[in-house]
């Protein structure tokens, strides 16, 4: 065996065990906030009740009870009925499943958009940094609202799907000035010198040597992205420019903020859903902010 492959395999294992005492230091500080410890329990039990909708629920979300319109809470239906005598509790459990659909798909969406172009602006400099970056300026100018509704009406339909692409759209330009200001601070680094000095790809250099080391304050900002992907939707169901055929928590609200005097469980109980999730979600990104300040130190 030569003495570069020795070499290479004491670098190799001096790199996991740094990695694994970073992680194990992040988790411990992680661990000793409770209110990290809160939005994550928030965001599981979130994801449970998506997956669990089916068989959680107690009715069928869309069922009409005939007669049974606005019926309190009572032990057939623990938090009442509707308007259409529609189980509310059957309702938020399925609204968790929209929610959390809305969510993944418009971070997985923000992240995809924000990152190659943040990548790109601050790897490669010049003027690509100063096209990109004032094209992000423009985005950022346009208020978001807005432009999601101009969206939607361009496409001329409500679809869940077309809300996800808006919210997406408006939304990358945080991303990407957080990639940016990484790959200009790690594109500086005596080992990236290295890489560029033996050859290695701008591809390698790229996904190998700095989107690693960038990823902690982007998962942050995904997370925080995740919150406020949720609360837009359920703001645009509330304005009735959400998808129609979708159980939604925004659409439960909009009709149940009417009838507060003498039906306060249509709308107080969806509300409360919106502001548990959003709630959970801001705590597990502050959580995970304050934990992987270690790692990128």
């Amino acid at each position: 065996m030569s003495v570069k492959t020795v070499s290479k395999r004491k670098v190799r294992r001096r790199r996991r065990k740094k990695e694994a005492t970073l992680s194990s230091l992040a988790w411990r500080k992680f661990k000793r906030n409770k209110l990290s410890l809160l939005g994550a329990g928030i965001t599981i039990g979130l994801i449970l009740v998506a997956v669990l909708a089916p068989y959680l629920a107690p009715h069928d979300p869309n069922k009409m009870f005939w007669g049974r319109e606005y019926t309190p809470p009572c032990s057939e239906f623990p938090l009442g009925t509707d308007e259409m005598g529609r189980d509310v509790l059957s309702r938020i459990i399925w609204g968790a499943r929209t929610s959390l659909y809305v969510g993944l798909a418009s971070v997985a969406l923000i992240v995809a958009l924000g990152v190659t172009i943040g990548a790109v602006s601050g790897y490669f400099g010049g003027w690509v940094d100063e096209l990109l970056m004032r094209f992000t300026d423009i985005i950022l100018t346009i208020p978001s609202i807005f432009l999601i509704i101009v969206i939607a009406s361009i496409f001329q339909t409500r679809d869940l799907n077309i809300i996800i692409l808006s919210i997406g759209i408006v939304s990358w330009p945080t991303i990407a000035r957080i990639t940016r200001s990484q790959f200009l601070s790690i594109r500086e680094m005596p080992y990236i010198d290295a890489a560029r000095t033996i050859g290695l790809s701008h591809k390698k250099i790229i996904f190998k040597h700095i989107l690693p080391n960038a990823l902690p304050p982007i998962i942050v900002a995904a997370t925080f992205d995740m919150a406020a992907a949720i609360l837009t939707e359920a703001g645009l169901s509330f304005l009735g420019l959400g998808d129609p055929r979708a159980v939604s928590w925004g659409q439960m609200l909009s009709v149940g903020h009417t009838v507060l005097r003498y039906a306060w469980w249509v709308g107080t109980f969806p509300g409360l859903a919106i502001f548990i999730t959003v709630l959970g979600f801001n705590l597990l990104g502050d959580g995970l902010r304050e934990a992987l300040d270690i790692t990128v130190r």
